[in-house]
């Protein structure tokens, strides 16, 4: 009686034998490979055997389990197993029709347009027809397509497709989680840093403002930025967050050649360690809200793209600026808050100007023919969503809840805000919202029943219509009313605002005319007045002068 065969996992089932000239070299080493692989040993051992298959393959791990998964099920067949259709691309010709003509238009002009863009452009098809992943071609089938395409039509030799930049970007999280960057607004990078320049404030002190930043992963792209004088902190986070997600416009106070078309929103929202990143606030309420997710860096070398910005930011646009400090205190300019003048506004323009401008519009070290901007414009797989602005504001602008008095009025910070579309609703308890940059005008939204809220009008501060006012600087002018105890109202703090504007023009006056009075005696020194006559000076003596020549004015 023959012996039953072998229930070893190490054994294969008998399968049949492939023919003599189906040994090929390539399936000779395959046999040797699994050869090793089902000889007895222990686990870190076999996890050596099996790392070392792959490589001599060139092929990954779980491609060389897959291999031998087939050798235990078919045994030595399924080493010489090869497709009938090997070589060729399988695809229908909507799909084929499709690929093409989004890589032709995608390359028209200066337009240009990867491989793997093209790809995300047929996954984003594929998802808005309903088809599983299967149903659609594989990023393998569009490259082998694309590659044939560019060397018949495009290159006489060969070499990578326009735009290819290798192996994918990845970023790996503080928890151990990979996320793979495939194509725009997949992971956003943010981080804070506080820029070298003085700038005047809103009571006329120089100080230096805080720039929070939101750059695309895949094109590098600028997405949105918060600038002010507040430190880091999640409400900042949210306002750049705000600024990112939504369409740009800009007055022609810019004077802009370009637009700022980036929004949307990213699947992975990737920063650092920092107590405002850790928030409650950008964590939980923002991102499930929104609907991506947060992630920590693992060390901080992992924000390069971010650090990159800042560098590039200091070294073409700062280093230029009056008031710029450097980042060396030993080597600060003596005359840095003598030169200093540039208001916060001021500097904004200036960032977005360089931003829209210049930045968004180069191309990055690994794309040389396409602009960070056409890169992201091409590696959207689908348009993004636009939010509605006054639903965004529920989830990203600061929060305050209010009763509402007679004729629409409410009180926030000891100033009197009104709405006529809020008459008639006294007693109300609502919530208002409002940017900390200017809180004249503050958002005003009502509870709905089932808990969520909706947008019901613009509430502006009486008698402060056509002023800004900043949160910062209220709270200042309610601390030094309150200090001098005296009565806090609309009137007063438009007097106390009227009061700072007039010093802040006042310094920012002074520091321009010193700025120019030194630029001008570095083109014409000051001479003495004997130097100017042409009368040598006599010998002083004593040590002692009637005059200073200092004290004499030149004409």
């Amino acid at each position: 009686m023959s012996s039953p065969p072998s229930t070893s996992n190490d054994s294969p089932q008998p399968q049949r034998l492939p023919s003599d000239e189906m040994i090929t070299d390539e399936v000779k080493v395959k046999m040797d490979i699994i050869q090793s692989l089902i000889e007895p040993c222990d686990r870190v051992t076999y996890r050596q055997r099996k790392e070392q298959a792959a490589k001599q393959l060139g092929v990954t791990i779980r491609s060389v389990e897959r291999l031998l998964k087939k050798y235990r099920e078919q045994g030595l067949i399924a080493l010489a197993k090869t497709r009938s259709d090997r070589g060729k691309t399988r695809i229908d010709d909507d799909w084929k029709e499709f690929i093409l003509n989004t890589y032709k238009e995608g390359n028209k002009g200066s337009k240009r347009i990867t491989r793997h863009q093209v790809f995300l452009k047929v996954k984003g098809r594929a998802k808005q027809l309903g088809l599983k992943k299967e149903e659609f071609p594989s990023h393998q089938t569009v490259y082998r397509l694309l590659d044939k395409y560019i060397e018949e039509h495009e290159r006489k030799k060969k070499a990578r497709s326009p735009g290819y930049s290798g192996s994918a970007l990845t970023h790996m999280t503080r928890d151990g989680r990979e996320l793979e960057v495939e194509g725009s607004n997949d992971v956003w990078q943010c981080d804070h840093t506080r820029l070298d320049v003085r700038l005047i404030d809103e009571f006329g002190v120089l100080t230096r403002p805080w720039l929070t930043i939101i750059i695309d992963s895949y094109s590098r792209c600028v997405m949105g930025f918060f600038l002010g004088f507040y430190a880091p902190s999640s409400h900042v986070d949210a306002l750049a967050l705000r600024h990112a997600i939504l369409p740009k416009s800009y007055n022609s106070e810019y004077q802009l050649k370009n637009e700022w078309n980036t929004y949307g929103i990213p699947t992975y929202f990737y920063t650092d360690g920092g107590k405002d990143f850790r928030s409650i606030h950008v964590t939980e309420q923002v991102a499930i809200e929104l609907g991506f997710n947060c992630f920590l860096r693992r060390r901080p070398s992992d924000g390069g793209i971010v650090e990159r910005f800042f560098k590039t930011l200091n070294d073409n646009v700062l280093r230029e600026l009056p008031g710029y400090t450097g980042s060396n205190v030993q080597e600060r300019p003596e005359t840095v808050d003598k030169d200093a003048c540039l208001t916060l506004k001021d500097l904004e323009r200036i960032l977005v100007n360089y931003i829209v401008d210049e930045y968004n519009q180069k191309p990055d070290a690994r794309m040389k023919n396409q602009s960070r901007i056409e890169r992201w414009e091409s590696g959207l797989p689908t348009e993004p969503y636009l939010y509605d602005e006054r639903e965004l504001d529920i989830a990203l602008m600061k929060e305050a809840k209010r009763t509402l008095q007679k004729s629409g009025t409410l009180q926030f910070e000891n100033l009197t805000y009104r709405s006529q579309l809020l008459k008639g609703r006294e007693g109300e308890r609502v919530a208002i919202r409002f940017d900390p940059d200017d809180i004249t005008t503050i958002l005003v939204y009502e509870y709905l029943n089932d808990g969520t809220e909706a947008f019901l009008d613009y509430a502006h501060a009486l008698g402060l219509e056509t002023e800004k006012l900043s949160y910062r600087e209220l709270k200042a002018i309610n601390k030094q009313l309150n200090e001098q105890e005296e009565a806090i109202n609309n009137d007063k703090v438009l007097d106390a605002m009227m009061e700072r504007m007039a010093l802040v023009e006042e310094i920012v006056k002074k520091n321009r005319q010193q700025r120019q009075q030194n630029a001008h005696e570095e083109v014409n020194p000051r001479r003495s007045l004997s130097e100017k006559l042409s009368i040598p000076e006599p010998e002083n003596e004593d040590g002692d002068d009637d005059l200073d020549d200092e004290s004499i004015e030149v004409y």
